[in-house]
């Protein structure tokens, strides 16, 4: 009889532990557990319950390609680092700089690698010239033409955006349905979330076709292109903070878990739920929350996702690998 019922408690433990593990991940039940689990973080709902996890997986563009360049690695003075403060907010510091307030929209598009790519681009002029210079990378022209970086809206590489920004330089480009610059974004934005405006998604898009002009009235498309001056990758926590509080933000990657897509604020560190893709984004500044250090990070699923847009993610422990790929550069200002 003893041995029956101990069968029958393994058993019943065993059934529990599978259960949750075939939660779906945009319920409501996979939602609270993850709030049951730990309180440095809160999870909500972001996607709608019928969204398709092909489609979700399908916006984390990031792809290992053994042909990537390897950027050379540079470091920071150690009283620098020293000197440091516990909180960073670059948006404080570099007031004049309107991109590091621009949560940008991929669409249905594993275009991540470029959006990242750009927005540091972007954001790096400005920082670069002390808010007195701005020029807004498209990340359009990025996504359809470097062709060594990968497959487009299937995915890219990071390191290998930067580069062909160094070889071959990128024109100016806003967002959706914004006439700005050469080459706008020209996948619309979808309603990737719950109870906003945007139009249901519907699929992952085509990779438009890479053309080498510029939309009508704006310069030539040769003369729009515009250069790095350096590319290069930083590693460690102290010279990864280093690197923001001088010179401004910069692309990184890290492994997507089930549970990052329901993200709402505090500090995320993954609690439950299977692998899903790698994603890239763009790292602001840093900080600590309730004894909690953390990146704060933009994502490119427009400002109804998570907090705004942005999110807080475990500093210091290359927690899901988010500091081992931390990729930047120094814009060639000339004229601009």
């Amino acid at each position: 009889m003893a041995l029956s019922i101990a069968i029958g408690i393994v058993f019943t433990a065993a059934t529990l532990v599978a259960a949750k593990d075939s939660l779906h991940p945009l319920s409501e039940e996979f939602i609270s557990l993850i709030n049951s689990k730990q309180n440095s973080w809160k999870a909500g709902r972001n996607f709608p319950l019928d969204t398709p996890l092909t489609h979700i997986k399908a916006l984390m563009g990031v792809v290992k390609n053994p042909l990537s360049p390897k950027l050379p690695a540079i470091t920071h003075d150690a009283d620098l680092i020293a000197s440091l403060p516990e909180n960073f907010d670059p948006r404080k510091k570099w007031p004049n700089c309107p991109s590091l307030n621009e949560i940008r929209d991929q669409g249905s598009c594993g275009s991540c690698w470029a959006f990242g790519a750009t927005e540091v681009m972007t954001d790096r002029v400005c920082t670069y010239s002390n808010g007195k210079k701005q020029f807004h990378f498209s990340a359009q022209d990025l996504v359809s033409c470097c062709t060594e970086c990968g497959d487009g809206c299937r995915g890219g590489a990071p390191s290998t955006a930067f580069q062909y920004w160094k070889n071959v330089g990128i024109v100016s480009g806003g967002q959706y349905n914004s006439s700005q610059g050469c080459r706008p974004y020209e996948i619309p934005p979808c309603e990737h979330h719950v109870d906003g405006p945007r139009p249901k998604c519907n699929g992952l898009d085509k990779t438009p076709e890479c053309l080498n002009k510029c939309t009508a009235g704006h310069v030539e498309y040769k003369k729009d292109k515009h250069h790095a001056k350096a590319v290069y990758s930083i590693a460690d926590e102290d010279h990864i903070k280093a690197e923001l509080y001088t010179k401004g933000p910069v692309e990184a990657d890290f492994n997507v878990y089930q549970d990052f897509v329901n993200y709402k604020s505090g500090v995320y560190s993954h609690t439950s739920g299977a692998f899903l893709a790698g994603h890239a984004i763009k790292i602001l500044g840093w900080g600590v929350e309730n004894g909690q250090k953390y990146w704060l990070c933009a994502n490119s699923w427009n400002n109804d996702w998570g907090d705004k847009g942005y999110f807080k993610f475990l500093r210091g422990q290359n927690h899901c690998n988010i500091e081992s790929d931390i990729v930047a550069g120094e814009p060639d200002l000339d004229g601009l």
